[in-house]
């Protein structure tokens, strides 16, 4: 269990609620109950009495909210300590990363490089998720924010940050496309909007190929984003990651169909040429990063 989850569980102690959590932590209903449920299984207890609108605190609940409150204090009192001392480290650093990820993880690892290391000149480009591995192998890229390859390629060294499911998603609207349940859909004839590249399609075309399906692929796009757009107008039936749907301002629009087996989730992080972990700039972002 990591600080994030304990800030989760506070959110969730004073929100009283699954929904209300979940839009101040940006996160979606289903993505905390999942999360809760991990909690729970690595305490040993029921944390929350899910069958009470507001959701209350168990016995056990209540101990490990104290709990949380005390680590979380004592974790903020020490990063205070550690951030006063200020590195006088300069150059130039570049970064590369889907738009999805600068909304998710880029101002909380900036915001602390920046504090400790506020010489060190950051550039980040943004694009296609799909680049980052490409670009920081190539060395267009110093550091690419990514989902890690089935296969990393050798030099690279990845560090997981979080993980995100990867769903399939429908249109709320038109109704023949809103209504659908997994029982009734023929693959063949539904138009499928999928990214052109990346670990996305790969999992996809696997989960197709598993089940001897040729899938009706209508649209293949260049980034996620774009696919939760398309999906929402109504062309046909998109996968995207959870966190780009959670960031998508076209989120309201769309609906998460419930296919099983589920598609396996990707896990996000950091990832640099192995060779240059040593340079001083990078050892620093990588540090901050662990924070």
């Amino acid at each position: 269990m990591d600080y994030k989850d304990l800030q989760v569980f506070l959110s969730l102690s004073s929100q009283q609620h699954l929904g209300k959590a979940g839009q101040q932590l940006h996160m979606s209903a289903s993505t905390l109950s999942r999360r809760l449920a991990r909690m729970e299984e690595e305490a040993g207890a029921q944390l929350f009495n899910r069958d009470t609108t507001p959701m209350q605190l168990t016995p056990a609940g209540e101990l490990f909210r104290q709990h949380a409150e005390q680590t979380l204090l004592s974790w903020q009192q020490l990063r205070s300590s550690v951030g006063t001392e200020v590195s006088d480290l300069s150059g130039q650093l570049t970064l590369f990363c889907s738009v999805t990820a600068t909304y998710s993880f880029l101002p909380d690892l900036l915001s602390r490089f920046r504090e400790q290391y506020p010489l060190v000149d950051l550039r980040v480009h943004t694009g296609d998720a799909a680049e980052s591995i490409p670009r920081t192998e190539s060395g267009d890229a110093d550091v690419g924010i990514a989902a890690r390859p089935e296969h990393l390629p050798a030099g690279l060294t990845f560090k997981a940050m979080a993980s995100s499911p990867l769903l399939f998603i429908v249109p709320r609207t038109p109704a023949n496309l809103a209504g659908m349940n997994q029982a009734e859909i023929d693959w063949s004839e539904v138009p499928m909007v999928l990214s052109e590249s990346g670990l996305a399609r790969t999992r996809v075309n696997q989960w197709f190929a598993e089940r001897q399906i040729q899938p009706h692929i209508y649209a293949q796009v260049a980034g996620n984003e774009a696919i939760v757009s398309m999906v929402a107008l109504g062309v046909g039936v998109g996968v995207v990651p959870e966190l780009v749907l959670r960031n998508s301002p076209m989120a309201s629009r769309v609906r998460v169909l419930n296919v099983q087996p589920e598609l396996e989730p990707f896990a996000i992080g950091l990832c640099s040429r192995t060779q240059r972990l040593e340079e001083p700039l990078l050892r620093a972002l990588w540090k901050t990063a662990l924070l």
